[in-house]
């Protein structure tokens, strides 16, 4: 951290531009993560920031509806679902009598670059704005309404765009704001539906939003492991009818006690009739003479508390978004701030809103592909793996004897997401002909004999279950122990295994691959699955568990800050993660902490006494709370309970210190719709690999591990993941994630006085 200053520091004086904030259209969670951040990132820049309150009505009305926000304006607003500043839909705004208006309101404060946070109808009306301000600020100028050194000073309007939407349907970018919490929302209700619907064997059909677009319904019946779904960029076949009462009926037959259809709100039929929850319904009554119930989420898909996402993602394009427009120059082009591929990119606005608005006219003509292209590969790709996982095929005992026998084991600490990831490779490996043996009580289990079967049914409801059905150990085999181990492979008479854990399970995969020429039975293909919370596995951005325990910290430090509410009061959090600070820092961003201390970065007795300064400082100006992150393994001497004697004494009387070992809470829970969606992908990459191993039955069988690069599942060889990671500290090589720990400080503390550059994920 750099060195305490009293305020923001002269360089960063309000002396910058004047830059206006504002929401419209609909609202999605995490909209006030990116108003705080801009607001905070302008401030430190020496910008100063304005609400246009209630959208371009408010920038329309002027007044008040404009106002200069300071530091404490945006307080308290991060874990706030909806919009602090509000947002309305403007006719008014459409009409040329309407940006006139919101030429002058703007002109008259000082305003000319707009962070614009909304849908693509805010985004081409923020565009319209910027291309007639120059011919309406000359009218207003002609007319005395501007004064010529202003009009002369404010003659180009300069645009960044965020896109607020839980519908996720902009063109050219992963994850809109808002979607993540949506998708929350959804699984929330739909696991507890499903229970219900399990009790009474009933079949639910649950309404969606998402207009033209079917993310959420494609990935919600993914994750909540449904039956059959109905999206718009795919209508079903004329008889779909047939198709859907079959695929229920056989699911039923197979094991099945729900049985769960997602709707989206936009769906069609093949000749561009609305489908219907109540038409869906009347076919199950006709066909399977059962009465469905009708489940409409509505706008609760849009409440709630944004998740850890849709903080600390938001929280990184509104920073992006600030510096864009502080620095922006005469002829800047209007841009959107998005992500793709786990990085943040700059669209130009009215292309992207353009494509986005062509699948539209895809849809209308009937160009399917085309739409389905447009969402990107990852959608196909997921329509086809919803639609392997399920369907009920055959059942195993009737693939052929010869089938290749695959294995699927845990190993390491307990990653929630192991059940989904367990399922998916059971179901995927029964599509592709496979026998698939779990194994129960990871490699321990499998020295002593413990293996079954998997069919079809036997893992259904592992979809939304925490924990793991197989089990999963931490211990692995000593070397004393690999003929007994290799003995147990050929026992089982497997072909193939699928290792879903942690390091444990890639060092084991890894030595197995290293004697397998002294031990016949490791001769097999092993591909290895990244499931750990504490997100430090070689070849992989994203680790399976990891988003369900950053978003389980997040709700607990949202309880510490309410607990401190009503007294002056430190709290000191520990998180889990071992030698890697994956999730303290994105849990420090997520929940507003002042201070995060990471294991990469560790702990000195002078950042410790600068730090306990600035806490002092905060807490005499009338602070009631501030929050430090501690990584667990981020020294070995300055421990949680250690900082919080230091703080403590400190303090004095100024302030009382406590602290919270969240701890094993990390591990546990349901899989979020993150994990449960990203173990499909990742599982059915595995597939593939196995698919390629076992049909050329190399006599030196190769093995691999999985991993999400840049947003992109691949496979490589797992013999090379010493070139990935430090195998002795257990931790990657430059995590992509480091370089962000700066903006933990500009968004939480207004003496920083750290650099303000373009982050490290920026493409």
């Amino acid at each position: 951290m750099p060195e305490l200053s009293e305020h923001v520091t002269a360089d960063r004086c309000a002396t910058g531009p004047r830059i206006g904030i504002l929401t419209s259209g609909g609202d999605a969670q995490g909209m006030n993560a990116v108003v705080r951040a801009v607001v905070r990132t302008a401030l430190h820049a020496g910008a100063t920031p304005f609400a246009l309150h209630e959208g371009w009505k408010g920038a329309i009305e002027g007044g008040d509806f404009i106002q200069e926000l300071s530091w404490t304006s945006v307080s308290g607003i991060l874990s706030k679902g909806g919009t602090a500043i509000g947002t309305a839909r403007s006719d008014e705004f459409r009409e040329r009598s309407g940006l006139k208006k919101v030429v002058r309101n703007l002109v008259l404060r000082g305003i000319d670059r707009l962070v614009v946070i909304g849908g693509d109808g805010t985004l081409s009306g923020a565009d319209e704005l910027r291309e007639f301000w120059p011919e309406l600020l000359s009218e207003l100028v002609a007319e005395g309404e501007v004064s010529p050194e202003a009009g002369e000073e404010h003659k180009r309007l300069r645009i960044a765009g965020v896109v607020g939407s839980i519908d996720n349907d902009l063109v050219g970018t992963d994850m809109t704001i808002g979607t993540d919490s949506a998708l929350h929302r959804i699984i929330e209700a739909i696991d507890a539906i499903a229970a219900t619907a399990a009790s009474h064997q009933r079949t639910f059909i649950i309404e969606v939003m998402g207009r033209a677009c079917g993310y959420l319904a494609l990935m919600s019946a993914i994750a909540g492991g449904c039956d059959y779904v109905f999206i718009p960029e795919l209508p079903p076949e004329d008889g779909w009818e047939e198709e859907m009462t079959t695929k229920l009926r056989i699911g039923r037959e197979r094991g099945r006690r729900d049985s769960l259809i997602i709707l989206a709100e936009g769906a069609l039929d093949r000749s561009g009739n609305p489908i219907t929850a109540s038409q869906v319904a009347s076919v199950i009554k006709d066909r399977l003479g059962e009465d469905a119930r009708i489940t409409s989420l509505g706008h609760v898909q849009r409440g709630g508390q944004p998740t850890a996402y849709d903080r600390w993602m938001p929280t990184l394009l509104g920073y992006t978004a600030a510096l864009d427009m502080v620095k922006a120059g005469p002829d800047t082009e209007p841009t959107i701030i998005g992500t793709k591929r786990n990085r943040i990119v700059r669209m130009p606005m009215m292309e992207a809103v353009a494509n986005t608005r062509k699948v539209k006219a895809y849809l209308k003509e009937g160009n399917w592909e085309a739409a389905i292209e447009s969402r990107g590969s990852g959608f196909r790709e997921m329509i086809d793996i919803f639609e392997a996982m399920s369907s009920p095929m055959a059942k195993t005992e009737h693939a052929a004897k010869d089938s290749p026998r695959v294995g699927i084991i845990h190993a390491g600490g307990l990653a929630p997401g192991m059940n989904p990831a367990a399922r998916a490779a059971v179901k995927l490996g029964i599509d592709r002909g496979y026998t698939m043996i779990g194994i129960e009580g990871g490699f321990p289990g499998l020295l002593e004999g413990h293996t079954r079967i998997l069919e079809w049914g036997d893992v259904e409801g592992w979809a939304e279950d925490g924990g793991a059905e197989l089990g999963t150990r931490r211990t692995i085999p000593s070397i004393d122990q690999y003929y007994a181990l290799s003995r147990a492979i050929e026992n089982a008479e497997l072909d193939a295994l699928i290792v879903i854990g942690g390091f444990k399970g890639y060092k084991m995969a890894f030595d197995m691959g290293q004697e397998k020429d002294r031990y016949p039975g490791f001769n097999i293909p092993i591909v290895c699955v990244p499931a750990s919370i504490d997100n430090n596995l070689p070849g992989s951005e994203h680790s399976i568990g990891a988003d369900t325990a950053l978003n389980t910290n997040v709700e607990i430090l949202d309880k510490i800050r309410t607990s401190a509410s009503a007294s002056q009061r430190c709290f000191v959090a520990e998180t889990m993660g071992r030698n890697t600070g994956y999730l303290a820092l994105f849990s420090a961003i997520s929940s507003g902490a002042e201070q995060v201390y990471l294991a990469e970065t560790g702990i000195t007795l002078p950042q410790l006494a600068q730090d306990t300064q600035r806490m002092v400082h905060a807490f005499e100006h009338g602070r009631h709370l501030y929050l430090v992150v501690r990584n667990e393994d981020a020294s070995d001497y300055y421990t949680t309970d250690f900082l919080s004697r230091i703080f403590e004494e400190e303090g004095h009387d100024l302030f009382d210190v406590r602290t919270s070992v969240i701890g094993h809470a990390q591990q546990g829970g349901n899989p979020s719709p993150f994990d449960r969606t990203m173990a499909a992908r990742i599982v059915n990459s595995a597939i593939n690999v196995l698919d390629e191993e076992l049909r050329f039955q190399s006599k030196n069988a190769r093995s691999f591990h999985i991993g999400m690069v840049g947003g992109v599942i691949q496979a490589m060889p797992l013999s090379h993941i010493g070139d990935l990671m430090d195998m002795e500290a257990r931790t990657q090589f430059d995590p992509w994630w480091l370089p962000l720990k700066h903006v933990v400080y500009v968004v939480s503390d207004p003496t920083y006085t750290g650099p303000l550059e373009d982050l490290a994920i920026i493409q």
